[in-house]
């Protein structure tokens, strides 16, 4: 049982850091490019020279979590080496380079009346951050709010609570180098799930909330949230091979859209395959996946052609819904392309979807058919992402559709305020 007066410490501390980042954002919001871009540098250049304090950290979270037995998908993305804080500091340089999302116009003109309207993107204001095990989006959100504008409260999860903290400190030192608060990016994560319940209810401080991870933590915040939530998605992302797929393009894709990096919410957990492409496509395509490491969860028709020596298990009406992040696939033959949409429809989460197909009238029908996020037309799942796309960074990718969908950058990350420039009108 959690001590009453405990209970009241962690919401009077966790409120006290919304209140400072409020005024915080006071001072982002006005801040020119120039000051926010070389604030970016300074954070990207403190990574590269505290690495190895973030890798002794990050270590230790590590080990923390293949003792208490993490699944190789979360271990992976809870896993920081020297290439991926490089990475993350060519993200936050690549998001300097990026226009200033704030104070631009997206549309304007003059009424009868003589009033002329201009509807001008400003900041969110304080972007509240729930996520697991990924110190990566650590670096991504505090970019990305400090390039748009915006203080940022993090919540990353006791699993990398020792890479988090480091991170923190750190690009909170680069942010007072550079002549800004500190108090523009704070983690609560000394708070535990107190504090990120009381994050989860400070509406009027915290201006919009995104969760990111797996359905639990996901449903929790959209659910006993009081601050407005953007739902970032789990991924159950498909891969269709259409009658007329090429056969070394089919393999390249589905292998790339499963194994090239399982642990994430654009990795294929689905394959389809149309029962007319099957014979001459399948038994390449699972040699290949099984190659690489990947159970397959088939059905009974792409059991008969998997090649002799590929081991596969029945696939359960459950695999269909599972966003396995792991070396695991289910495997499907369809009948038809409707068939193929009609399965994504049912299991899908709205992430991404693939078509590997020669027919630009199954591309058009693929498009047509699905009510998803990102549509990638004979090319892999992995490309749904913030940096691939030329975002600089993504905070999440949102399966929702209300103001943001898809990887959200900069642009997701501001509203907008409407100005009129009048002479003395009145209305009548």
């Amino acid at each position: 049982m959690t001590d009453s007066g405990e209970t009241g410490g962690t919401n009077e501390a966790v409120l006290e850091v919304c209140r400072q980042a409020k005024e915080a954002s006071k001072v982002l919001a006005p801040a020119t490019r120039a000051i926010k871009d070389a604030a970016l540098h300074s954070m990207a250049d403190a990574l590269l020279a505290h690495a190895g304090v973030i890798l002794k950290a990050n270590a230790k979270d590590c080990d923390k979590a293949a003792k208490a037995g993490i699944s190789p998908g979360l271990l992976d993305r809870l896993t920081l080496t020297e290439e991926r804080i490089a990475k993350a500091a060519d993200a936050l340089r690549d998001l300097a380079a990026l226009p200033d999302p704030v104070g631009r116009i997206r549309r304007g003109w003059s009424l009868p009346n003589g009033l002329r309207l201009v509807q001008k993107s400003v900041p969110l204001g304080v972007v509240g951050m729930i996520y697991e095990a990924r110190p990566n989006v650590t670096v991504d959100v505090a970019g990305l709010a400090l390039k748009s504008g915006n203080a940022a409260i993090l919540r990353g999860g006791s699993a990398a609570v020792a890479s988090n903290t480091a991170i923190v400190e750190i690009l909170q030192g680069a942010l007072e180098e550079a002549g800004l608060p500190r108090a523009a990016l704070q983690s609560i994560d000394a708070h535990g799930r107190e504090g990120a319940r009381v994050l989860m209810t400070a509406r009027g401080l915290v201006d919009v909330l995104v969760p990111r991870g797996g359905r639990d933590l996901i449903q929790a915040v959209v659910g006993e949230s009081t601050v407005p939530a953007i739902e970032t998605g789990e991924g159950n992302c498909h891969v269709y091979l259409d009658a007329s797929a090429p056969v070394e393009r089919s393999v390249a894709i589905t292998v790339n859209s499963k194994a090239q990096r399982v642990g994430v919410c654009n990795a294929a957990e689905t394959l389809l395959v149309h029962r007319e492409a099957a014979p001459r496509v399948l038994p390449p395509v699972l040699q290949a996946l099984a190659d690489a490491g990947v159970t397959l969860h088939v059905d009974p028709k792409a059991a008969v052609l998997a090649p002799e020596g590929v081991d596969t298990v029945p696939a359960t009406d459950g695999d269909w819904e599972t966003e396995y992040l792991s070396l695991d696939m289910a495997v499907k033959v369809v009948g038809s392309l409707e068939e193929a949409v009609a399965h994504i429809r049912t299991y899908g989460t709205g992430h991404t979807e693939a078509i590997v197909t020669d027919d630009l009238g199954s591309v058009e029908a693929f498009i047509q058919g699905l009510d998803s996020a990102a549509i990638m037309v004979n090319a892999s799942t992995r490309f749904t992402d913030g940096g691939e796309f030329g975002l600089g960074a993504e905070i999440g990718i949102s399966t929702q559709k209300l103001h943001a969908r898809g990887p959200m950058g900069l642009e997701e990350l501001t509203t907008t305020t409407w100005i009129a420039y009048g002479d003395g009108q009145i209305r009548s």
